[in-house]
């Protein structure tokens, strides 16, 4: 098998996982990609999921299920551990509103892995890179892979 076709079928597997999270499937959470301890997603926007109507800004509950799912993929998807991964801990500190009507993407990366948990950190953007709307810390629950570094 190709990498190109290794990768796709991974993004495929945990598209899978992630639509059946009932909150990541009504929220149609994408991931965009994966691998090695990282992971991109993308949450498209929807006006019914504004903090209110007028200004068509996205509430923060969205975007909080966006960040800790896309760290917990980034989580799923490092060598070095071996199963699947539940958090532990999530601080968000939001930066600025996101831009009504654009999507948001997360980036998200795992920093270290112990024995018994995984640190990471993740960035939530809209349209404007230059600064994000939201930036994360987890610890997500890891069991290290035999041989895993």
């Amino acid at each position: 098998m190709a990498a190109a076709d290794a990768t796709t079928d991974f993004i495929a597997m945990a598209q899978n996982f992630v639509t059946s999270l009932p909150q990541a499937a009504a929220l149609q959470l994408q991931i965009e990609a994966i691998g090695h301890g990282m992971a991109q997603m993308r949450l498209p926007y929807a006006a019914h999921l504004a903090r209110d109507a007028a200004s068509g800004v996205l509430h923060n509950g969205p975007i909080a299920t966006l960040i800790d799912t896309c760290c917990g993929v980034a989580s799923f998807s490092d060598p070095r551990i071996g199963g699947v991964t539940a958090t532990l801990d999530l601080r968000l500190d939001y930066l600025r509103d996101a831009t009504p009507g654009q999507d948001i993407t997360v980036e998200a990366r795992v920093l270290q892995v112990t024995r018994s948990v995984a640190f990471v950190e993740a960035r939530a953007f809209d349209a404007d890179k230059s600064v994000p709307v939201t930036t994360a810390k987890a610890v997500f629950t890891a069991v290290m892979r035999e041989g895993g570094k």
